[in-house]
């Protein structure tokens, strides 16, 4: 009789161990979802930045084979090398788009997501409900500022399981 009850205390240690180590990788998927999702926001942010530069420089050598245009801002920026100013002709028509112009287009084809319907962009964190109808959120649509411990259900989920 205790050989077997030190062999069932063996086996609910055994499953404990196995559950703390299921909730611990679990957690560490998580995380790497979340770094995943971190490098490739990242990576795109510079792919922005690079074709507005693109777009820039492009405008810039139109600019200069077109001397004529009347609408150009000219940017001031001081130089700290040498202590004087030098200037950089844009086309009015980029500046005065900064917001609309710049970002790169999105693909119509590419899935919506979250209350807002945009695009996978940011933070996202996803509903532990497996019959979510949106499944994704931006963490600014939904107010987190960080990934919640344990489970999280969209509003309307949480709604739903509160009924």
């Amino acid at each position: 009789k205790q050989w077997y009850q030190r062999r069932v205390r063996g086996k609910s240690k055994c499953l404990s161990e196995i559950k703390e180590k299921f909730v611990q990788s679990h957690a560490y998927s998580d995380d790497k979802v979340q770094l995943a999702m971190q490098t490739y926001e990242m990576v795109d942010k510079h792919i922005r930045r690079l074709d507005t530069d693109l777009q820039r420089l492009e405008a810039k050598q139109r600019g200069a084979d077109k001397t004529s245009d009347s609408r150009m801002f000219v940017d001031k920026r001081s130089d700290k090398k040498k202590g004087e100013a030098a200037s950089t002709a844009l086309p009015f028509s980029l500046i005065s788009g900064a917001g609309e112009g710049l970002d790169m287009p999105v693909d119509p084809n590419e899935p919506t997501y979250c209350l807002c319907h945009q695009v996978s962009y940011g933070e996202m964190i996803g509903c532990d409900n497996a019959d979510c109808p949106v499944e994704w959120f931006h963490f600014a649509c939904v107010g987190l500022t960080s990934k919640p411990k344990g489970n999280w259900f969209c509003p309307r989920c949480s709604k739903d399981i509160g009924k």
